[in-house]
Formats: structure tokens, C-alpha cells, sequence
């Protein structure tokens, strides 16, 4: 690629500079900078500023952190789905979830962290998830809302995120995004059943609608004048568009979508604005999303609490999966020797 020139050629995915006498540290920005401007991609063994590596390990975590937790609202269901074929589905998701966790945790390692040090991060608090995870599940139909709100607005983020400038995230993101599109489909679908169904079933439908869409326009961000890392992410081509760009094209999808639906989103200033070419909204309360940023949401504690337990729990498999591989090595060593 165009930064080979840039290329720790030590060969070490966590050096940060300029290897000793291999040439100018400015060459080495001149390399990074050239090669994000002509759209190329930007390897583990690449020379990197810090800054762009921390924003990405900031970033991929965040990620990773919310598809993991992101599996509970939703795995609150799976023994009360009401019928063999959403309990299959709704299985199949979450477990969807978890190896979008472990494709993102894999692609943060290439920067040179540990998974257990970001699992550590987030157990104690210093690493945020997305603020959409901290709200209950009350009805069923809140499955649909997520799939249709919630993983909708995930795929409008994260599309675009397949042409990142860090090439183990955007390859990471190709299939995330696939499968995110089946899950909208899924939520779609359930709310639709419900939606023409008895006016019981449509009003579980529309009260889930109503609780879920303010969050989900928050998962973009707060606005690109609030922001700390927008305008550096998009410098750097980590991202492609603004938190408020990605949250208008939401809502010009789902107003169609909504209407299609028979559901109504829960914003007396939607309308069409015919000289923008887009939805106008209304305000958002961004006191509710600082709040549950900072661990006073509805389900804050509930959801890292289980987390950790699972976490503890979990801990004989990943000590098991140790020493099955230390055998595994030892034996081929062995065999090796012989």
C-alpha cells in the first residue's frame, strides 16, 4: 500500500514511532496523511499517530462493548417468545450479537490491546456502550422496536463504516452490517404482524414504537456541536458523515417505513420540509442521553452487573480453552521434536 514507506519495517502493530534512524518522523505523517487522503487502507503494521490509534481502540471498543451488552434486552425474551418459529429467530439474533462482539474485539486487538483489558475497562466503568442498551424490554413488540429502530439506526451508522480508513475495522464491518440488515428485517416484520393484528397487538406495537424512538435518534451522538471526536474521525476518514447527517437519514427512512407500518413515530414536529428535501423533527432531550451516559438509565447497573456475573461464570471455559490449547501446542511440539 502507499504507506509502505511508513511501515514500522521492526514489525511491531504497537510501535508508535518512528523506528531509530529509518528516516524522518515527519515522512512518516506525510506517508499517513497521503495514503487516509487517497482513500486507502491503513494496516496493523502500518505507522499510525497515537491519537488515531487510541480513537480507533476507543471507538472498536465502544463497539464491541455494545454488541455484547446489547444481547441482554433482547435474550429477556427468548423463553417467552410466543411461538417455536420467533424463539428460533430471536436466538439466532442474539447469538448474531455475540460474534459482532468478537469480530470487533479481534480487530481492536490488531492495535496492539488485550481483550481482557477492554473486558476490564468496561467491567469497572472507564469504557462506555451505547446509552440504547440502558432501556427495559417490557412487551414483546419491544423486540421488534429494536430490530426496526435500533438495529436500523445501527446500519445507517455503521454502513459506512465498511469504507473506514482502518482496514481491520471496515473488513470486520462488512459482515456485521449484512447481518444487522436481516435483523431490521426481523424487527420490521414482527411489528408488522402485530401492527395488523388484533388493536391489542397494534397498541403493544405503537406503545413500543413510542418508547424506543427518542433513544434510538440519540444513538448517533450528540449534535456535531457537542461532539469531542467527530470532526477528528471524519478528518481521518475512521468515519464518513457527521453524528447529524446519520441521524437525518434516519429519520428520512423511517417516516416512509413508519407509514407503511400503520405506526405512528411519536413527534408532533415531523414533517416533510419540501425546500430541504428532508423530514424537519423535534427536539431531542439530550439532558435523558448525558444521564444515561453517565450510568443513571433506567437498567445502567442491571446491565454491566450481569455482565460482570457472566463474565465470572464464564471464567473455567476460558481456563479450560486455555490449557486445551497449551496441549494442543505442547503436543505439537512434541510431535515435532520427534
Amino acid at each position: 500500500m502507499a504507506t509502505a514507506a511508513a511501515r514500522d519495517t521492526a514489525g511491531s502493530p504497537t510501535a508508535q514511532e518512528a523506528p531509530a534512524g529509518l528516516g524522518d518522523p515527519a515522512e512518516f505523517q506525510r506517508a499517513f496523511d497521503a495514503a487516509v487522503a487517497a482513500d486507502e487502507r491503513i494496516e496493523p503494521r502500518d505507522w499510525m499517530p497515537d491519537a488515531y490509534r487510541a480513537t480507533l481502540v476507543r471507538q472498536i471498543a465502544q463497539h464491541a462493548h455494545s454488541e455484547i451488552i446489547g444481547m441482554q434486552p433482547e435474550a429477556n425474551w427468548i423463553t417467552r417468545a410466543p411461538s417455536l418459529r420467533r424463539k428460533a429467530i430471536l436466538m439466532a439474533k442474539v447469538q448474531d450479537e455475540a460474534g459482532h462482539g468478537l469480530y470487533l474485539y479481534s480487530a481492536a486487538e490488531t492495535l496492539g490491546v488485550g481483550r481482557d483489558e477492554l473486558l476490564d475497562k468496561l467491567h469497572s466503568g472507564r469504557q462506555k456502550y451505547s446509552s440504547i442498551f440502558n432501556y427495559p424490554t417490557l412487551t414483546w413488540a419491544d423486540v421488534g422496536a429494536i430490530g426496526w429502530l435500533v438495529d436500523g439506526a445501527a446500519i445507517t451508522n455503521q454502513v459506512p463504516l465498511c469504507r473506514c480508513s482502518y482496514g481491520p475495522y471496515a473488513r470486520a464491518m462488512v459482515r456485521v452490517c449484512k447481518e444487522e440488515s436481516f435483523h431490521q428485517r426481523q424487527g420490521y416484520e414482527l411489528l408488522l404482524a402485530l401492527s395488523k393484528g388484533t388493536p391489542e397487538q397494534h397498541a403493544m406495537a405503537q406503545d413500543a414504537v413510542d418508547r424506543w424512538w427518542w433513544p434510538s435518534l440519540m444513538m448517533f451522538g450528540p449534535p456535531d456541536d457537542e461532539s469531542q471526536h467527530s470532526a477528528q474521525s471524519m478528518a481521518w476518514k475512521i468515519k464518513r458523515h457527521s453524528n447529524d447527517e446519520l441521524r437525518q437519514r434516519f429519520v428520512d427512512i423511517c417516516v416512509p417505513q413508519a407509514e407503511s407500518l400503520g405506526l405512528t413515530l411519536p413527534d408532533p414536529d415531523l414533517r416533510w420540509n419540501e425546500e430541504r428535501g428532508h423530514y424537519d423533527f423535534g427536539a431531542i432531550d439530550w439532558s435523558e442521553f448525558w444521564e444515561v451516559l453517565k450510568g443513571n438509565g433506567p437498567c445502567n447497573e442491571e446491565r454491566l452487573s450481569r455482565r460482570r456475573k457472566a463474565h465470572e461464570e464464564g471464567a473455567w471455559v476460558r481456563e479450560a480453552a486455555a490449557a486445551h490449547a497449551a496441549k494442543h501446542r505442547n503436543d505439537e511440539t512434541g510431535a515435532t521434536r520427534a
